[in-house]
């Protein structure tokens, strides 16, 4: 049967490992705050794009210590005295479910789609992160946001990943564990999956749109 699509683009974190999100809502807890107003602090608003510590350093605009001090320096106007990259490190990513995505991709992979990373991400981490999945079997190419200077959900972004695919927005689904950046895919043209903590549901609907 002739396929209908040809590439699907995956966001990494949330999707091939816990949202750091969830690391922030147990963080909050810890510290009696709303997780919604440590989220904001720590990510800023993540439905769209602004000039955000943490924006500015997915797009490589500035350091990673830069950012930090920032960040620092923010969570103090709120009265919280936090480290927000120590937060994130101590605190549990929430359930991997990465053996069941890459499982799947391997599929996918060999009835002949093609695949890539959609990621909003820190130069910094790169190296750490491309050790946790095998990045180079599973993917033909890597967009990442502090590499391109841009960050989802800005639509440049899927711009960049559709051309370096050189694919149709229609002949690609994209999925990533917020409706906004599926939002902004589907904007496109493109089809499109919110990944949530059962990643055997994500998988059901992408096998669904690619008529598996």
């Amino acid at each position: 049967m002739e396929k209908s699509f040809d590439v699907i683009f995956y966001d990494f974190g949330g999707v091939f490992t816990g949202s750091p999100f969830h690391a922030i809502g147990d963080a909050a807890q810890s510290l009696g705050v709303e997780p919604t107003t440590l989220r904001d602090i720590v990510f800023g608003p993540y439905h769209s794009d602004t000039d955000h510590p943490w924006h500015q350093l997915e797009r490589g605009e500035i350091s990673f210590m830069d950012a930090r001090d920032a960040l620092i320096a923010l969570a103090a106007t709120h009265g919280l005295e936090i480290d927000p990259f120590k937060m994130l490190g101590s605190t549990s990513a929430g359930e991997d479910h990465s053996s069941v995505m890459i499982a799947h991709l391997r599929e996918l992979r060999v009835e002949g789609y093609r695949s890539a990373i959609v990621t909003n991400n820190l130069k910094e981490y790169r190296p750490h992160w491309e050790k946790l999945i095998p990045v180079d079997e599973l993917f033909d190419d890597i967009i990442d946001s502090a590499f391109e200077g841009v960050r989802k959900p800005d639509p440049r972004i899927y711009k960049i990943a559709l051309d370096r695919l050189d694919v149709d927005p229609k002949r690609a689904v994209f999925l990533d564990d917020l409706q906004a950046n599926v939002d902004a895919a589907v904007s496109l043209g493109m089809s499109g999956v919110v990944v949530t903590e059962d990643r055997a549901k994500a998988v059901a609907e992408l096998d669904a749109i690619l008529g598996r």
